[in-house]
């Protein structure tokens, strides 16, 4: 049987939340063959991150050139990729081999505003990796960073998202929340401006919805759907996923990636 295949470069969740865990099942429960090239390794749980152990350039390529080689993915999702080394590494193979439907989750920037990646890394994120992607979803904060201004509401969303599509050349999911508005998401492309309204779920348990996000939609961008079809069965899995109130850890838990099991 012929399946649509879909690759995640990303880092580790050895407690299963976010990273290259979330990603595998995310892109499995939505209908694709999930494979994964792994940036770093991380001792983390529902309560943070105790220790990052970092892939070296040779190996990343190594593993990406394992997979394009044998089963080449209809999609990619890069997710967090902290050093330029790394980034040219991806950005290099990604370009050898002509790799389609990119997503790019530009981890830059923590829910509580810290930088997670210095500057020389986001430089070379936005001068080699964003440029190929077909769409990248930056969060409040990474879209400030990107755009260069504040967002301090809805109008503003639009601007940043316009600025950055016309700097990048990709189009653009700016995630909502941060105090901005309740769940409603922000798809910039050539075709304008589109809104995806949302209901913010009451449920505190929300590590890794960024990487549920970002994966979701390259699943569904993988079995051929456009990009608007692909935001919003990625939005509709990931609000099913927190509506199923999973309660696991003493921190911020896990989403229920296979709630559609339940």
């Amino acid at each position: 049987m012929k399946k649509k295949t879909a690759l995640t470069i990303a880092g580790s969740d050895c407690s299963g939340g976010a990273g290259i865990q979330a990603d595998l099942k995310t892109m499995t429960m939505n209908g694709v063959y999930a494979m994964s090239a792994i940036t770093a390794l991380t001792a983390q749980n529902t309560t943070g991150v105790t220790g990052i152990l970092e892939s070296t350039p040779e190996f990343l390529q190594q593993q990406i050139d394992a997979i394009f080689e044998d089963i080449f993915p209809d999609a990619v999702k890069i997710g967090m990729v902290s050093t330029v080394s790394l980034i040219r590494v991806i950005a290099e193979r990604l370009e050898h081999y002509k790799a389609k439907n990119i997503v790019v989750d530009p981890v830059m920037v923590a829910t509580s505003g810290a930088k997670l990646i210095d500057d020389s890394a986001i430089e070379e994120l936005k001068k080699n990796l964003l440029p190929k992607a077909c769409v990248i979803t930056p969060n409040i904060p990474e879209a400030e960073v990107l755009a260069d201004i504040k967002i301090t509401c809805e109008d503003d969303m639009v601007a940043a998202a316009k600025l950055i599509f016309e700097k990048f050349g990709c189009a653009v999911l700016c995630k909502g929340g941060h105090a901005i508005n309740d769940a409603n998401d922000l798809l910039y492309n050539a075709d304008g401006a589109k809104w995806f309204r949302g209901k913010r779920i009451d449920n505190p348990n929300t590590h890794g919805t960024g990487c549920t996000l970002s994966s979701a939609i390259a699943a569904n961008l993988a079995k051929g759907e456009s990009l608007e079809k692909a935001v919003e069965n990625a939005k509709n899995y990931i609000s099913g996923a927190l509506a199923a109130q999973l309660d696991l850890g003493k921190g911020s838990g896990p989403m229920d990636h296979a709630f559609i099991l339940n």
